[in-house]
């Protein structure tokens, strides 16, 4: 493990989980910044009693904290992200990295002024079942890999005022729950050449339902399909010529998977238990960056985030969905 001490920028339920497995997996949590300084020691009270500072401005000029994780909603992403890299520290950015791809270019452009690590926390790049089924595909033992097929479905809160149904704070199923297949998607196949989306709004004017189709280079096909308000069996498919995986439910999770061949035999089984949720994997490989003096990942690339962003913003647009202020 190295010396690096984070500091925690928001106090809400991604942070906790993302604290949780930070101190169960050995890192240093120094610090954590709230908009009030109650809801700072409440939360620095539950893990440890780090440095509780009453604003996010306190937790960036703190000279005790070397690397910040930002846990806001999406739209505030940009602006907390930016004090913590004009402040000289290494950022993790929770996904959806930013709302639009023009915020995201500006995060980009500012971590490569200030010389500073900033990665998007899309966990499930970094996870074991992840890292081997990249494995796999460059193996060739798909074969050509032509096809992914993912879905995110959950029930959540549906109460108007809850931050995934207001559109003020980057509501909808879009931000939360479909930048988890897209995100995979891109990581398979590539960037696509064209973007096809449908979607149904929710009373709030946010995406209810999405189903997003994307083209890739060399005819490639990806399907995402993502809900706010139904459950679903949250498994993915990566398809090739000679092969297929299928990965269990939760897909975006620790999980298990099989590689079939085309004539139906199984020819690797994945079993992998991980300890804590496993969001510690990307704090693994961003402290790497910092140590080593890499600015950015392989797994994550910064460049990738950005153009992600992009993807979404064509989803957006064909959904007629927009966020106020952007």
């Amino acid at each position: 493990m190295s010396d690096i001490r984070w500091g925690i920028l928001g106090t809400g339920g991604i942070a906790s989980a993302f604290t949780s497995d930070l101190i169960a997996n050995g890192f240093t949590v120094t610090a954590v910044g709230s908009r009030t300084e109650q809801s700072a020691r409440e939360f620095a009270g539950r893990f440890g009693n780090p440095t509780a500072h009453g604003s996010y401005e306190a937790l960036a000029a703190d000279p005790e904290v070397d690397a910040i994780y930002v846990a806001t909603p999406h739209p505030m992403h940009a602006e907390n992200a930016l004090l913590a890299i004009r402040a000289g520290k290494h950022v993790l950015v929770e996904k959806a990295f930013t709302v639009n791809e023009r915020e995201a270019q500006t995060l980009a452009d500012e971590a490569v002024a200030h010389d500073v690590v900033v990665l998007e926390a899309m966990w499930t790049r970094f996870l074991p079942h992840m890292v081997r089924i990249r494995e796999i595909i460059a193996a060739g033992t798909l074969g050509d890999v032509r096809t992914v097929v993912a879905d995110h479905n959950q029930r959540l809160p549906t109460d108007p005022a809850h931050r995934i149904n207001n559109p003020e704070l980057g509501g909808g199923a879009l931000l939360d729950l479909g930048i988890y297949p897209l995100s995979f998607a891109v990581d398979i196949l590539g960037l696509p050449t064209r973007v096809q989306a449908s979607s149904s709004p929710t009373a709030t004017g946010v995406d209810r339902q999405t189903v997003v189709v994307l083209e890739h280079e060399g005819g490639r096909q990806s399907v995402s399909h993502f809900a706010l308000d139904t459950v679903g069996r949250n498994e993915a498919t990566v398809l090739g010529t000679e092969a297929r995986i299928e990965i269990d439910r939760t897909w975006y999770a620790p999980t298990t998977f099989r590689v079939i061949t085309s004539d139906g035999d199984v020819i690797e089984r994945y079993e992998h238990p991980v300890t804590s949720r496993g969001m510690q994997y990307q704090a693994f490989e961003f402290e790497r960056l910092i140590t080593s003096g890499e600015r950015v990942s392989p797994l994550m690339p910064l460049d990738q985030s950005v153009a992600i962003m992009g993807v979404l913003d064509e989803v957006r647009h064909h959904i007629g969905l927009t966020y106020p202020n952007e």
